[in-house]
């Protein structure tokens, strides 16, 4: 790979992770071409960009960015590294569940994520990122709570003139 090369891969990085919050960093040195190729079209289906490039240009990206906010992926970039970007923080969690699940194995490993700020390390965390709740879950999660005690009361007074008949 010529310089010029690196050069542009590096600029590709740089936009990605300066347009995504959010970004996945997993292991896929274990897999079969298949099984990449079928990864990547669960990713093209969800809306999960998916890009491979070589560590020391992953890192030259991120420490060219912001080297103090990314400090905590800098430890994950070894052995064959597979970059998943997403708008929505678990939806690469969910598609490397759901691809273990349907291998019954182990791999792709999550080294690392990065979400809106802040780091996961370690596929010991691939759980609790699927567990993350998205923008617009919490916004219906708070207009739920917000419409439960109108509810309440508009039951109320709907029942209200009922109890005064029956009385």
């Amino acid at each position: 790979m010529t310089k010029q090369e690196k050069n542009e891969v590096i600029e590709v990085l740089k936009g990605k992770f300066a347009q995504y919050n959010n970004f996945y960093i997993t292991d896929t040195e274990s897999l079969n071409v298949a099984q990449i190729t079928k990864l990547r079209s669960e990713c093209f289906d969800k809306n999960v960009e998916m890009k491979v490039a070589k560590n020391t240009l992953i890192r030259k990206a991120l420490e060219s960015l912001d080297a103090e906010k990314y400090a905590g992926v800098y430890d994950s970039l070894h052995k064959v590294t597979a970059l998943m970007f997403s708008e929505n923080p678990k939806e690469p969690a969910l598609i490397l569940t759901s691809f273990r699940k349907e291998k019954n194995g182990d791999k792709p490993e999550l080294k690392a994520a990065f979400i809106n700020g802040d780091v996961f390390v370690g596929d010991k965390q691939l759980v609790a990122l699927t567990k993350i709740k998205t923008k617009n879950e919490l916004i219906g999660e708070v207009i739920g709570l917000l419409q439960s005690p109108i509810q309440r009361v508009m039951g109320a007074l709907q029942n209200r003139p009922e109890a005064a008949v029956e009385a």
